[in-house]
């Protein structure tokens, strides 16, 4: 026989929570409805005294627990064709009328716990799965008729302080149906059981029992003696044995006979070391492999508990052991002698929530097979986890998983030296601790993953990690930047959490190829851009809700082109927070324009509205004799060019012809033989193009000096000179001379009948002044010419010539001048 050990341990004082079941993940798994986050209500705490009417057809989920509400009427749930989970617990419920779901065909979880009712429903539901009708106020745990029909129920959880007793009809309705998993009672103890009850339900697999059996052990009993005609797998004992119980005689003597029973769990349970030595004595001779001890009061009224086994004898099949939340008024240590060999297959040990500040390591680190150990929650700090006193002979041998957090640990460095020593360990759980950063890490490189979650560290830890890791958990620890040279140093890793820290921003030059999963929930990251994700190509998962996401376009990639497939928290947890006007919006309702938001797409409609801008301007251009004006524009800029060089000639100037004579080659004829014969003989002195342009000058230069040295401007009208270029160029200098330095500087002559809308128009101004300046019209009859020489003579008279020619140079100078500032 291998020898014993012994070790001792402290348990404080402190009363630790039960853990109780997850029925929801449990009961999940059998469930056929799948429930999306858009068809969930959640009307829990809302003081309601009825179901609300206006619920959403669409409905399948609905929460109304915590409320006011006395009746389900007929008509309440009529409206939910699609509600497949209903909890109404924790409600002053005293009627269900036998219709109200009628129209509820896909019901597949009733929760109508802790309420009023004084009998269980006999209702309806063809495809229900779950239902607990456990704390109410019926007084009998017999089953109506309707439960016949609910083939597909597999959970019934059964409950009331005034059902003392279990008669063998009661379950007769569930008798053939799949029922898995039964649980009864309300804590109070039963008065009678009526043998082969449970009988009734071969296809149990796990029964929970919340009941005392201090006083009535030949009752458990029986109920175990009944229990070993199903196919129960898991029993369950809550509130087994109340405080300072004491028993002699053995009830776990019937464990024996459940051939199919692996797991055994004790909830909220007194327990003596003698009444503790009775049941591992026949857990040793039983099929059980997996013993929970969940918030217990242990009490030793024997001096030292031996736990031997005869390992030749029986082959021991546990593998799992758990103890989380012990309460111990005995201000000593417990003394046990355990035989390690009765352990051999264990390859789970918790041991959580106990005070445990020296752990039995001579134990826990012998076990051959043990691959996970968790003993948080304690006050172990690395003297009373690494004690000295222990002899480490086999330091875990084979422990794959170990969990530290939640007690009073600090040197990484030193944790890391020490796991160097456990050969097999992969995963280290050091979260809730008080890690401190000094000196240099050395870690294992069989160690790849590693949680420090709830730890002060900054951004300064990833200097102490190892490039063997392949998990990181650092939520909660400080860090407020992320660089890719902080990833580069750990190259094999694939999961990386960071929620709950004060992260701003993802980097653009962020890269980590094997990076499979990424949370970033939790932080203050308003952007995530297409480029933080481009260095991520292996990223398969992406947690980054809770975030103060900008509603702008700098979330355009993230709402409509991310694939939300890698969100497992979309869209729930992903709300805009700026601009104020948006705050609190879900991030998929947020609809960015595509043209505001996407800068290729505005260059191309800037490209496009310029060429159309182009297009029409040059069709304008077109229409609208552009180039004519573009070369008088040239012109214009001549003279602005020459005004300042005429500035003092002008001051001392004097006219050299009375008039510049502007027509057209095709009414030359008329000029020489009628126009210039009269007005030279009676003296007046005219500036004719053919005779008195200087040869050799630009053409246009002529013309400006002709204009400028000429007293009038005299223009011979004709549909020949509308269609001359030239004439055009002449008109259009003294049009602005004419409009500049005075108004009758310009004498017009119409030789045949030009109305002024056919005038061209580019001399708007010009036909306003044929509108409004008298005109001289060439006449036929000889008679009428004598009057139109007459006429035109007077038109031409300077009077005093040197004052007119001095007004005329100064307006002139006055006009170079407007232009030049202009």
């Amino acid at each position: 026989m291998s020898p014993f050990i012994c070790f001792a341990t402290l348990l404080s004082s402190v009363v630790w929570g039960v853990n109780g079941i997850n029925k929801e993940e449990e009961n999940g798994r059998f469930l056929t409805c799948s429930i999306t986050e858009q068809h969930r209500q959640d009307l829990s705490n809302q003081q309601l005294t009825r179901i609300p009417p206006d619920l959403s057809p669409s409905t399948q989920y609905l929460d109304l627990s915590n409320n006011n509400i006395t009746r389900v009427n007929d008509k309440d749930l009529a409206a939910l064709p699609d509600l497949c989970i209903l909890e109404l617990h924790h409600n002053p419920l005293e009627y269900i009328s036998p219709t109200a779901f009628l129209n509820n065909s896909k019901l597949e979880v009733l929760n109508i716990s802790y309420s009023l009712l004084k009998a269980i429903p006999d209702l309806s539901f063809p495809a229900l799965r779950v239902l607990d009708v456990s704390s109410n106020l019926y007084g009998s745990y017999a089953l109506g008729s309707s439960f016949k029909n609910m083939e597909f129920l597999f959970s019934l959880a059964l409950g009331s302080p005034y059902a003392t007793a279990v008669n063998y009809t009661d379950f007769a309705p569930v008798q053939n149906i799949p029922l898995r998993h039964l649980s009864l009672g309300y804590g109070e103890g039963l008065q009678s059981y009526e043998s082969g009850s449970f009988t009734q339900i071969p296809s149990l697999r796990k029964v929970t029992l919340i009941m005392p059996f201090c006083e009535r052990v030949s009752m458990f009993q029986d109920i175990l003696k009944d229990l070993q005609r199903t196919q129960l797998e898991s029993l369950v004992l809550v509130k087994f044995l109340p405080r300072y119980c004491n028993i002699s005689s053995d009830p776990f003597e019937g464990l024996k006979g459940l051939r199919s029973l692996t797991n055994i769990t004790f909830v909220d349970t007194w327990f003596n070391s003698s009444v503790l030595y009775m049941f591992l004595q026949n857990l040793y001779s039983s099929p059980i492999q997996v013993t929970a001890f969940l918030n217990i009061t242990y009490n030793e009224d024997t001096e030292e508990l031996h736990l031997d086994c005869d390992s030749g004898k029986h082959a021991i099949k546990l593998k799992a052991i758990i103890l989380d939340g012990i309460l111990h008024y005995q201000m000593r240590y417990p003394k046990f002698s355990i035989n390690v060999t009765c352990y051999s297959q264990l390859t789970y040990m918790k041991f959580s929530g106990s005070g445990m500040n020296i752990s039995p390591c001579n134990l826990m680190s012998s076990l051959p097979s043990l691959e996970v150990l968790d003993v948080s929650n304690n006050l172990l700090t690395y003297n009373g986890f690494w004690w000295h006193g222990c002899s480490y002979t086999n330091i875990f041998p084979a422990l794959k998983q170990l969990n530290l957090s939640k007690n009073r640990f600090k040197k990484l460095c030193f944790i890391s030296q020490k796991t160097q020593q456990m050969r097999a360990l992969e995963t280290l759980d050091l979260s809730s601790n008080s890690i401190e950063l000094e000196g240099q890490c050395s870690w294992p490189s069989h160690l790849t993953n590693l949680i420090l979650s709830n730890n002060n560290l900054g951004n300064s830890v990833f200097s102490y990690l190892s490039p063997h890791f392949r998990s990181l958990d650092l939520s909660k620890t400080g860090i407020s930047v992320l660089t890719k040279d902080m990833l580069s140093s750990l190259p094999n890793l694939t999961h990386l959490f960071l929620s709950s820290n004060g992260l701003q921003v993802l980097p653009a030059d962020l890269w980590a190829p094997s990076v499979e999963v990424l949370h970033v929930d939790h932080n203050a990251i308003s952007v995530i851009s297409q480029d933080s994700l481009k260095g991520l190509p292996g990223l398969k998962e992406l947690k980054a809700g809770h975030e103060p996401f900008s509603c702008k376009c700098d979330s355009y990639w993230f709402v409509t082109t991310l694939d939300k497939r890698l969100l497992p928290d979309w869209p729930s947890q992903y709300t805009c927070s700026y601009p104020p006007e948006l705050y609190g919006m879900l991030l998929e309702e947020y609809q960015p324009g595509r043209v505001a938001c996407e800068p290729w797409i505005q260059a191309a409609i800037a490209i496009l509205v310029t060429l159309a801008v182009v297009l029409l301007l040059s069709l304008t251009f077109y229409a609208c004799d552009g180039a004519w004006y573009l070369k008088m524009l040239w012109v214009w800029i001549r003279v602005k060019r020459r005004s300042s060089q005429e500035t003092e000639r002008l001051a001392n100037a004097s006219f050299h012809y009375h008039a510049f004579i502007s027509y057209s080659q095709h009414d030359s004829n008329w000029v020489d033989k009628q126009l210039a014969p009269n007005m030279e003989k009676a003296g007046f002195s005219l500036c004719i193009h053919e005779r008195d342009f200087v040869p050799g000058d630009w053409i246009i230069d002529n013309i400006i000096n002709c204009v400028e040295s000429s007293y009038k401007t005299l223009f011979v009208l004709s549909q020949s000179f509308i269609q001359s270029e030239w004439c055009n160029y002449e008109l259009f200098f003294a049009q602005h001379r004419a409009l500049s330095i005075q108004q009758d500087s310009l004498v017009f002559i119409l030789l045949e009948p030009i109305p002024a809308d056919s005038l061209p128009r580019k001399f708007m101004k010009l036909r306003t002044l044929l509108r409004q300046q008298t005109y001289l019209e060439w006449p036929k009859e000889e008679r009428k010419q004598q009057v139109f020489w007459a006429s035109l003579k007077r038109m031409l008279q300077e009077g005093n010539k040197h004052m007119v020619m001095k007004q005329a140079a100064v307006g002139i100078a006055d006009l170079m001048s407007d232009l030049v500032i202009d």
